[in-house]
């Protein structure tokens, strides 16, 4: 494990990493202060704890769109691949006949 410090809205955050991670966690959590300022900037009277919870929804809300678009995805190659099969199996069995 390997000990990182990040900063998020101004603010440091340890965090304990496997070394094959660390660069990983640092571009995730450049990504989730860039979304926090950006909800800052949008919502300036509004208190830090809101504009965190706002931009947390916010990334949720692309990940839930990414898992249904892939699940989505999944299913189609799926269908696609049951028909070539059946396909495949006809024509096998009109080659035997």
């Amino acid at each position: 494990m390997k000990s990182i410090k990040v900063t998020i809205l101004g603010k440091q955050y340890p965090l304990k990493v496997e070394d094959h991670e660390e660069e990983s966690m640092i571009r995730i959590c450049k990504f989730v202060d860039d979304r926090f300022k950006t909800y800052r900037q949008q919502l300036v009277k509004q208190p830090e704890s809101t504009v965190m919870v706002l931009a947390a929804l916010s990334i949720a809300e692309e990940l839930f769109e990414v898992r249904n678009a892939n699940s989505e995805l999944e299913n189609s190659e799926e269908v696609l691949m049951e028909r070539v099969n059946h396909s495949l199996e006809r024509l096998l069995t009109e080659i035997k006949e």
